[in-house]
């Protein structure tokens, strides 16, 4: 999360000429010290706060698409008119201020608090959400902003709790610069508040017909409509000595909670896996002044997803952070001092870290007798094979143009939550995003839009090493993904025009880099 703003600009309410006010862009203002800012549609004007809903960001640093507001950092995106988050992974909206004309003067005036557009809704007659993970999350409080007044289970594996910031496990809570209390998504009280009950225990399969979800435990759980959210797990290695106890993964509290009670000063950790979550654990770590070794199969970290380039420059970040690359080489044991890969070496370790990526769980899918094909097949309503069962996040295998795509980023997870809570209360649209993740390597951010299974070519405008660089990977010669090293108003540019398929806007975001 950011430092609080700075108020700056000019006192909207001591009036500011219309004309100063950039239609379609943003004016850093203040309204009595509080730091906003304010663009122009045709005739109305709208002032909303210059924070972020989601970390802080500055929004001033944002763009304008439409009547939206978006985040620079993670691409919320904020409704101009009512402050409403609208898009992920904002858990919050922002304030907006009421606006007065006199002449070409505009004045800021009443603080509003977000608002959302509600009715009073009844069916389903109750909504099974089992995965309290993004999606999870996402589906229940979309159900409620919209005047679902059902009851609403989430079912969390025994011990998970309530929904938390996964992405900032590998990050800032990792690295010790940001505490544990900041990972709640949103807190107890706010589920309470709008009566969203949580379940702890394992579900075993959904039986459409009987409209009941099965426990573990032999109990049985109602529902008029149910959404599948069980996410992924990580891989563990099949080799020897990777379920000792000093070997651990990433994707929970509690996995971090091990963690961290595993890093005692002066222990040496080798991170298995050059993996986005290997790289952000080995930033982490490098931040706290731990001994961090990587080991890869790859010749170079990332390359295979964002290019050689990329890649390289990523390893430059972490090589002059004092990280200690054991690449092109697989781990064949770990024993309680030292991982050996198959090249004969050995890695001294007292801490390793898997980070070899993770599996959908699929188990309760094919329990329930839904279609999989390497993830749960969903139409382009997120609408399963059986009745009255959605599936979102990493497990859903839904339709785009002439192919399936299955991803596991956060920001999609959440979306999908949103669409589907949205086509149980028959208000769905098909599910179109583009998708978007970003990856935190010490003090530099890379965001990346689209998605690019494969390409043709990567190619790099502007500079990686003066941070300052927009990658586009083509396919037949199209733009199909954009990743971005400070960049962040061209990524989300980037973002709507790959939704329009606008190729000209892309090629010239690329052209613009200097």
């Amino acid at each position: 999360m950011s430092e609080p703003l700075k108020a700056s600009g000019p006192e909207l309410t001591s009036g500011v000429d219309v004309t100063t006010i950039p239609e379609g862009a943003l004016l850093t203002a203040q309204v009595k010290g509080e730091p906003v800012v304010a663009t122009r549609r045709g005739d109305e004007v709208f002032v909303v706060s210059a924070a972020c809903g989601h970390y802080g960001a500055p929004l001033w640093d944002g763009a304008v698409i439409g009547f939206e507001v978006r985040c620079p950092w993670h691409h919320a995106s904020f409704d101009l008119r009512t402050g409403e988050a609208v898009g992920p992974p904002a858990p919050r909206g922002i304030a907006t201020w009421a606006t007065s004309r006199k002449g070409n003067l505009v004045f800021a005036g009443e603080r509003r608090e977000p608002t959302a557009r509600t009715g009073v809704v009844t069916s389903p007659s109750s909504v099974l959400i089992v995965g309290a993970g993004a999606a999870g999350d996402a589906a229940a409080e979309q159900l409620r902003r919209r005047g679902y007044e059902g009851p609403i289970t989430l079912v969390a594996k025994d011990g998970e709790g309530w929904p938390i910031d996964r992405p900032n496990l590998s990050k800032d809570t990792l690295a010790g610069t940001a505490p544990a209390d900041w990972l709640p998504i949103r807190g107890a009280e706010f589920y309470a508040a709008r009566r969203i009950e949580l379940v702890d225990a394992t579900v075993t399969r959904l039986d459409a017909q009987k409209r009941i979800a099965v426990l573990a435990d032999g109990r049985t759980l109602p529902f008029g409509a149910a959404l599948l959210a069980t996410g992924a797990s990580p891989i563990r290695l099949p080799i020897p000595g990777a379920e000792l106890p000093h070997v651990h993964v990433l994707r929970t509290l509690p996995d971090l909670n091990g963690l961290s009670a595993a890093l005692k000063p002066g222990v040496r950790v080798a991170v298995i896996g050059a993996s986005f979550i290997g790289l952000e654990v080995a930033a982490s770590l490098r931040t706290r002044g731990f001994d961090v070794s990587l080991i890869a199969p790859d010749a170079q970290p990332l390359a295979r997803i964002l290019g050689p380039d990329v890649g390289a420059f990523v390893r430059s970040l972490h090589e002059e952070k004092g990280v200690r690359f054991f690449l092109s080489r697989k781990p064949t044991s770990i024993t309680a001092s030292a991982v050996s890969c198959d090249d004969g070496s050995t890695i001294s370790a007292d801490v390793v870290v898997l980070g070899v990526g993770v599996r959908p769980n699929l188990a309760v899918a094919e329990a329930s007798g839904l279609t999989v094909d390497r993830g749960v097949v969903v139409d382009t309503h997120l609408r399963t094979s059986a009745p009255g069962i959605w599936a979102a996040g990493d497990i859903a295998r839904f339709p785009h143009d002439d192919t399936t795509w299955r991803i596991e980023h956060w920001v999609v997870a959440q979306q999908q939550g949103q669409a589907a809570a949205l086509d149980m209360l028959g208000v769905g649209a098909p599910f179109g995003h583009v998708p978007f993740f970003w990856s935190q390597h010490y003090d530099v951010p890379i965001n990346y839009v689209g998605h690019a299974e494969s390409w043709d070519v990567a190619e790099v405008a502007g500079s990686l090493s003066a941070r300052n660089a927009l990658v586009a990977y083509r396919k037949a010669g199209s733009i199909v993904a954009l990743a971005s090293v400070y960049r962040d108003r061209d990524s989300l540019l980037a973002e709507d025009a790959l939704l329009r398929n606008d190729q000209a806007l892309l090629e010239q975001l690329m052209r613009s880099v200097s």
